[in-house]
């Protein structure tokens, strides 16, 4: 004969499976967030370069243009 579980038994196992589920769901809505915001960063970063080059190369080009 099986050994019966208590009340207050299944109830701390329901409440320590809840913890466990809801502490790697959150570990993983933390990794997409993480890695999203990673993203973005690189995006606004790649942007910020390409506009940096742009305002160099106007400013070339307006020297050329005024040199001659």
């Amino acid at each position: 004969m099986e050994p019966e579980l208590s009340k207050n038994e299944i109830r701390k196992d329901v409440a320590q499976s809840a913890v466990e589920v809801t502490a790697t769901t959150v570990g993983q809505v933390t990794m997409i967030i993480t890695g999203a915001v990673r993203d973005v960063a690189g995006a606004i970063g790649g942007l910020a370069s390409e506009l940096f080059e742009l305002r160099a190369a106007a400013k070339r080009a307006e020297n050329d243009h005024l040199a001659e």
